[in-house]
């Protein structure tokens, strides 16, 4: 990798972990009421979607080492799209945070380093296993959202629009990755990643 090349690529991990993202979408929530929730509600509330932020954080690193482990054109075009759509679940997970008087992860640069290291591994295996992994992921986020839908207040209406539109987003990158030639990983490798991802969750809801 080149120097300019390297800038860069230190420039958007850079703006992930410590600058606030924007969104060229509209954030799903910005026309519906805020609901008068508990204290406790607000803090579950404000605790998933830290969760949920810090899969974001993730999000944007697996897919810059992706991105950069990849070998074909279209496929790194392909995963601009998708951390495109990434860095807008990032705006509107950070926005609905500061809403609900919570705040970031303090592991946010651990979780960026790992997951980077982990896109890049996934990359260098070249681009069919790069989609596999790909769809994989996204699958496994699919369904981590689902569960957030039935556990977060159902008063809540603004965090449920913006899950609810990760989730629509988070599947059709899955079917992108299927449709581009996405290899089916081998069972004990999403096994692990399933570990790993509830590691990361139980942790986040409180760090």
């Amino acid at each position: 990798m080149n120097l300019d090349r390297l800038i860069v690529e230190f420039d958007k991990a850079l703006r992930a972990v410590a600058l606030s993202a924007a969104s060229r979408r509209p954030n799903p929530a910005a026309d519906l009421p805020e609901a008068d929730l508990s204290e406790r509600e607000r803090r579950h509330a404000a605790a998933l979607m830290r969760v949920n932020h810090v899969g974001e954080i993730c999000a944007q690193a697996l897919y810059q080492g992706q991105s950069v482990t990849s070998r074909t054109p279209s496929l790194r075009v392909e995963l601009a799209q998708a951390a495109q759509e990434e860095t807008e679940h990032l705006a509107w997970t950070e926005a609905r945070i500061a809403e609900l008087g919570g705040r970031k992860s303090l592991l946010n640069p651990l979780w960026y380093g790992g997951a980077l290291a982990i896109g890049l591994a996934a990359g260098a295996g070249g681009d069919r296993w790069n989609l596999g992994f790909l769809a994989e992921t996204e699958r496994q986020v699919g369904a981590h959202l689902d569960g957030h839908l039935k556990r977060l207040p159902a008063a809540d209406r603004r965090s449920r629009a913006i899950v609810a539109q990760m989730r629509s987003d988070e599947l059709a990158h899955a079917a992108a990755a299927v449709r581009l030639g996405a290899a089916e990983l081998p069972r004990p490798v999403g096994m692990a990643m399933r570990v790993a991802s509830g590691f990361m969750t139980r942790l986040a809801y409180y760090l």
